[in-house]
């Protein structure tokens, strides 16, 4: 076998020792740190670049790797160099300009690091990493050249999409392995502390933003002939499930049982142990971008709970990820799953009975969508992809 041929049976592409910088602020949650996580692991583990990762919020970011210390400026975790964005004008203790410079969800690179790459001998590849949407419009959009008004650069647009002709999303070479080895018997002696339930039961994991449909959602499961066992993890609705089940609280480790509904909270996991949790339930409710692409691949039925935006801008991202979802269930079960997500997003009232009917068709359609989706090809693969074509011009 060739070195080169080795090489990349291995994972890593013919520019594997390119350098890269990835610059994400920290805006809300977690999902611009996860997003940007990920894709930094990749990165360095599939494709052998050396990668620099710029946050701006280390005590998030270590919510999400616990290894992160968040005194240090400069650190290594998982290969990957991690830096403190200590402010605007912060690009690193040493100014040094990576051959691929990526600037997430328009997070504004610090001036003097964009004045450097202008001066680099050999210009650095630059993208800007949009948000996920489904939405027609971001295939056109894909890949699109933005020329700076001041500097002889150009920076390229990369969107994240569900659709052809966009950059697809993140997903790991040895995903699919993984959960097909998953052990769910083993998995809920150790994170919820009982045995794994009887088929019998509806398992749902709940993981959203605060929600005013939660209290509904919770009486209808309550008061449901169907036994539902409910995994949290503990966050941002935690309040509003202490609250329904009249407890002061409900951090990692309270249940709870009212009705045909028994609930376990759970602690916040590192970020490579949030599949396993989808891969236990029989659906999820996910939340934001990172944990909405993490439920495709986990091949379960599922509802999104969007970050909302003012005047309902976020409404349409919402129906054209609907649209790509749901585009192969018959009219019934399409209109079901299209009024839930709508309710659960503040529009309607939700009904479980009227969506949950149709859990056979959207099982199978989990399935099907997820082998649609990775027809799209993988983020990292496709951006890879980009910035090697735009270094051979």
């Amino acid at each position: 076998m060739s070195t080169t041929h080795h090489r990349q049976q291995a994972g890593h592409e013919p520019h594997s020792q390119l350098a890269c910088d990835i610059f994400c602020a920290v805006v809300d949650n977690f999902g611009d740190v996860g997003v940007c996580w990920r894709l930094a692991r990749q990165l360095r583990r599939e494709h052998g670049w050396r990668v620099r990762l710029l946050v701006d919020d280390l005590k998030v970011f270590h919510a999400l790797c616990p290894e992160i210390d968040v005194a240090l400026a400069r650190q290594e975790a998982a290969g990957v160099v991690v830096e403190h964005w200590r402010d605007p004008a912060h690009a690193g203790d040493t100014l040094q300009i990576a051959d691929v410079v990526i600037e997430a969800f328009a997070c504004e690179i610090p001036h003097a690091y964009i004045a450097a790459m202008a001066r680099r001998a050999r210009k650095p590849v630059w993208i800007n990493l949009e948000y996920l949407s489904g939405e027609d419009w971001v295939a056109d959009f894909h890949m699109r050249p933005s020329p700076h008004p001041r500097y002889p650069l150009d920076k390229s647009f990369f969107f994240p999409g569900l659709g052809a002709g966009t950059g697809g999303v993140i997903k790991e070479r040895d995903l699919d392995q993984a959960r097909q080895r998953f052990d769910a018997s083993a998995w809920w002696r150790e994170r919820v502390g009982i045995e794994k339930p009887a088929p019998d039961r509806t398992v749902v994991s709940l993981f959203a933003y605060e929600n005013p449909a939660v209290d509904t959602l919770l009486a209808q499961w309550r008061d449901g002939d169907a036994p539902v066992t409910l995994l949290v993890p503990e966050g941002r609705i935690s309040g509003a499930l202490a609250r329904f089940f009249g407890l002061t609280g409900f951090a990692a480790g309270a249940s709870a049982r009212a009705g045909a509904l028994e609930a376990h909270a759970l602690g916040f996991v590192e970020q490579p142990r949030f599949d396993e949790l989808l891969w236990a339930a029989d659906i999820n409710f996910v939340r934001g971008e990172d944990s909405f692409v993490r439920a495709q691949w986990a091949q379960k039925p599922f509802v999104w709970h969007i970050y909302p935006q003012s005047d309902d801008a976020h409404l349409p991202k919402l129906d054209a990820a609907l649209d790509h979802y749901t585009q192969q269930l018959c009219a019934d079960a399409r209109g079901a799953a299209h009024r839930f997500w709508h309710a659960w997003n503040g529009v309607g009232t939700v009904d479980w009975a009227d969506f949950w009917a149709h859990r056979r068709e959207f099982e199978a359609r989990a399935r099907q969508w997820a082998a649609e989706l990775a027809q799209v090809g993988d983020l990292a693969s496709n951006l890879v992809a980009h910035a090697t074509e735009r270094m051979a011009k």
